[in-house]
């Protein structure tokens, strides 16, 4: 499936996102810093139904937010991550495999602990600020 949009219909695509038949759980961001994957999860989470204000986990790794259901969200920036094996340290396959929502941004650095079993949600920057956004689910 392919969008594309302004940044000011968000909260639509984050709508068609979550609406996608048996969408996985755990998805990764994919796209270049200042593309607009925190902006693009944040609209998730709130669709969600996460009444938290969500914000980039950049120094904490991972953010953890409560749908309408009680049920855990997780939003992981794994930007500042040293190496597999810190992430490993911390837990990060328990969050993957809790059958909860995961949202990845920079999941290339960890390629060995991504579930085979995942979306993966591309974002390209267009001409005139629009965005072009590819989900393989």
């Amino acid at each position: 499936m392919t969008l594309t949009y302004s940044l000011d219909e968000i909260e639509n695509v984050a709508k068609e996102i979550l609406a996608i038949p048996l969408l996985k759980k755990v998805i990764t961001f994919h796209a270049e810093m200042g593309a607009g994957k925190t902006t693009l999860i944040k609209a998730l989470v709130k669709e969600l139904g996460v009444a938290d204000n969500s914000s980039s986990p950049t120094f904490s790794l991972v953010n953890e937010y409560e749908d309408l259901n009680g049920d855990p969200v997780y939003h992981f920036d794994l930007y500042r991550l040293n190496s597999e094996e810190e992430a490993y340290d911390m837990g990060i396959d328990e969050y993957f495999y809790s059958g909860n929502w995961c949202f990845i941004e920079w999941p290339e650095k960890t390629p060995n602990l991504i579930p085979i079993d995942h979306a993966a949600i591309s974002i390209k920057v267009k001409p005139g600020g629009k965005r072009e956004l590819q989900i393989k689910n």
